[in-house]
């Protein structure tokens, strides 16, 4: 069992950083994919940017050159920093781990891009 805790939320100016880490436990081996998908209110949960243990980057078309996603293999934590966000950045974000096949979330952190 796998479990994901995310840290690094909060109120943030457009045009500012967040830097978002997430924390996977539970297994001692290297998890394949970690990731960020988010959801605003109202809406769908969409994909953000994975990244593979490999180190293969996928990003969301919205967050291209602004949002760089990284991570620790060695210590299974992902890392998703925000640059210049925009007041439709704001929703909470969910980290997303996949281990032996199976998916996993975190709690979610919120982000509220705000004046």
């Amino acid at each position: 069992q796998v479990q994901l805790v995310e840290s690094g939320g909060g109120l943030v100016q457009p045009g500012g950083s967040l830097r978002l880490s997430c924390v996977a436990s539970g297994t001692k081996f290297t998890i394949a994919t970690m990731g960020w998908y988010r959801q605003a209110p109202g809406k769908l949960r969409e994909l953000v940017a994975t990244i593979s243990s490999s180190g293969s980057l996928r990003y969301a078309d919205f967050v291209k050159g602004r949002f760089t996603i990284s991570r620790d293999g060695a210590k299974n934590t992902a890392y998703l920093q925000m640059n210049s966000l925009k007041f439709e950045d704001t929703a909470v974000y969910y980290c997303h781990a996949v281990y032996r096949g199976v998916s996993y979330w975190g709690q979610g952190t919120q982000v509220t891009v705000s004046s």
